[in-house]
């Protein structure tokens, strides 16, 4: 019953994202438009259940976020703690509702199998970043269960090495009320998006642990290396047992609605 009310609620909340890109975006700024961005992020992970906790309440902006991929609920989960324009493949456009919704909300959309289309979405992320917005992707560029982290393609980061950027590396894993890591969230192998839906929102007391890493300076990197040197960070932040990684800042549970306090991040001079 339970599961059913919080479906229910997630297909009313996606009609409501719908009516707020099509008829506020276009009347506010783009920081207007980046919190009502986070608050629907929020408000979904509240439906569906799922706590949010993180040591963060803010990330910095400009940065390349980049994180291991686990489910399509990643998304959301970054957006809620600090929202930013999303790098992925482009056939997502095509998705009905979810697609529209997708290219009104600031997704940079990338081809498969094209040089061509690889090296123009790294001048748009470049062109982003220098515009001082927070841009994120998956560098594995797949799905996986969340037990290992996929190798980093190194392309996926070039725009911040364009922009003298930072790479701000984010370790992501979804746990049980049992404090355990949980696969209800993982989107990969044949699992259809309702499957996943469904999964999630019978789990009770899952939670999204998002752990801020140390950021890593893009300006004159080689982007093997520096893909390399994120996934590294991000493997070893994941091997750690759940609440054992070392913090930036104090950690702060993010439920749905309340407005979280700023706290410092650190970044390198």
């Amino acid at each position: 019953m339970i599961a059913a009310l919080r479906l229910a609620r997630v297909g009313l909340h996606l009609g409501c994202g719908l009516a707020t890109a099509a008829l506020v975006y276009p009347l506010v700024g783009r920081p207007i438009r980046l919190k009502l961005k986070q608050r629907w992020s929020r408000q979904l992970l509240g439906m569906l259940g799922v706590r949010l906790q993180s040591e963060a309440a803010s990330l910095p902006s400009p940065a390349l976020l980049v994180a291991n991929h686990v489910s399509w609920l990643d998304i959301y989960v970054i957006n809620a703690l600090a929202p930013a324009a999303f790098v992925c493949k482009a056939e997502v456009r095509e998705w009905p509702f979810i697609g529209w919704l997708c290219e009104r909300t600031e997704t940079v959309f990338m081809p498969r199998g094209s040089r061509s289309a690889a090296k123009q979405t790294s001048e748009i992320v470049a062109l982003r970043l220098r515009q001082g917005w927070r841009v994120a992707v998956f560098p594995e560029g797949t799905t996986s269960d969340g037990g290992e982290v996929l190798p980093f393609h190194g392309a996926l980061l070039q725009g911040a090495i364009d922009a003298d950027s930072h790479v701000q590396p984010l370790a992501l894993r979804y746990v049980g009320e049992d404090g355990l890591p949980s696969a209800a969230a993982a989107y990969c192998g044949d699992t259809t998006l309702l499957q996943s839906l469904c999964r999630v929102v019978s789990m009770p007391g899952l939670e999204a642990r998002l752990d801020v890493l140390p950021p890593l300076d893009g300006r004159g990197a080689e982007r093997r290396k520096l893909a390399a040197a994120a996934r590294q960070a991000v493997q070893h932040a994941l091997s750690q047992p759940c609440g054992n990684v070392t913090r930036q800042a104090g950690k702060t549970a993010l439920n749905v609605l309340p407005a979280p306090g700023m706290e410092a991040i650190s970044r390198p001079a």
